[in-house]
């Protein structure tokens, strides 16, 4: 967090009661950017400086010349720079003690160093808050470490799907990676256990995908060649069972939902997927105690985005997935 810098213009407050550390922060403050907001937009910068403010409270806030760096005006575009000194007006923020604080948690490690953290995501946890889910990963990794000035997201996965996650800890390694993830630069595969006996050894899936919204305004995702976005996805056959086949997946491309949709696409739903399986499937292997879908993230190939190391990662498949393939095998 960047250290405050004491001003004339600041209220002497006292904060006591909840309605008192709301009027706290109804005051001017002087925010010295340091590496960790280096290259950040003005915009984002306040966004994640004032939660709780509407969006157009800040834009009104910058247009007008309340929001300043190094006592001049700047557009909502500025790009903050290491050393740069904004002023934030008085803005009304939501009640730090309106929500509950976010647990801390740690996800098992597969790489670290001071540029990017490679963690195994367990199922059924979110990778942040929203749409309806209060948390995250990168929200409970920030409650964790609250020494670390910047931790965000490089890419996504589904809260149902497991494994490989990066996480920057330098807007530097953020950039190069969210530019890496653009151009489809290295390699992601997953591990899918699908409905169905898959026969091809090797087969490319190339099917635009179109996001849309359910009339319950849930996301989804489909096949459509007139609306729809290039996606490019590599699937191998790794073994067989019986009613069953556990696939490879790599993406050529990085689409929401693209493995499971381009899989169903095809009649080989993924074993468990709420949105794009068979109910009774679910139905059927949750009576064997498997509880969630079967997608892994199990390796990741792709440069390291400041020293340039070639780095190829993996995280074995999860105890309840090898459990439960250890169930097919028997019969």
């Amino acid at each position: 967090m960047a250290k405050q810098l004491s001003s004339p213009l600041q209220k002497k407050i006292s904060p006591q009661s909840s309605s008192d550390k709301v009027n706290a922060l109804l005051q001017v403050r002087f925010v010295k950017i340091d590496e960790g907001a280096d290259g950040q937009r003005i915009d984002n910068f306040l966004l994640r400086q004032c939660k709780g403010v509407p969006k157009s409270h800040l834009y009104k806030a910058i247009r007008s010349g309340q929001v300043r760096v190094n006592k001049g005006r700047i557009s909502s575009e500025y790009r903050l720079n290491v050393g740069d000194e904004v002023r934030i007006p008085p803005l009304r923020m939501a009640d730090p003690d309106s929500k509950p604080p976010v647990p801390k948690a740690e996800f098992p490690i597969i790489y670290e160093d001071d540029a990017i953290l490679v963690i195994n995501k367990p199922a059924g946890v979110a990778v942040h808050g929203g749409s309806g889910v209060s948390f995250g990963v990168i929200e409970q990794l920030r409650s964790a470490r609250p020494e670390s000035k910047f931790l965000e997201l490089a890419h996504r996965l589904d809260k149902e799907t497991s494994g490989l996650l990066i996480i920057a800890k330098k807007r530097s390694a953020l950039v190069v990676l969210h530019d890496m993830m653009r151009q489809s630069e290295g390699h992601k595969s997953y591990l899918a256990l699908v409905v169905g006996e898959w026969t091809a050894k090797r087969q490319e899936i190339k099917l635009p995908l179109y996001k849309y919204l359910t009339p319950d305004g849930e996301r989804r995702v489909r096949v459509d060649k007139e609306h729809g976005k290039y996606a490019h996805t590599i699937v191998t056959k790794l073994q067989g069972y019986l009613g069953y086949t556990l696939l490879g997946a790599q993406l050529k491309t990085g689409r929401t939902h693209q493995i499971r949709v381009h899989l169903a696409s095809q009649g080989f739903p993924i074993v468990g997927d709420e949105k794009y399986g068979k109910d009774e499937v679910r139905e059927e292997v949750s009576k064997k105690g498997f509880k969630r879908m079967f997608l892994h993230a199990h390796r990741l190939q792709f440069t390291h985005p400041l020293t340039g190391e070639k780095l190829l990662l993996e995280a074995p498949l999860p105890v309840e997935c090898l459990r439960f393939l250890d169930q097919l095998k028997k019969g």
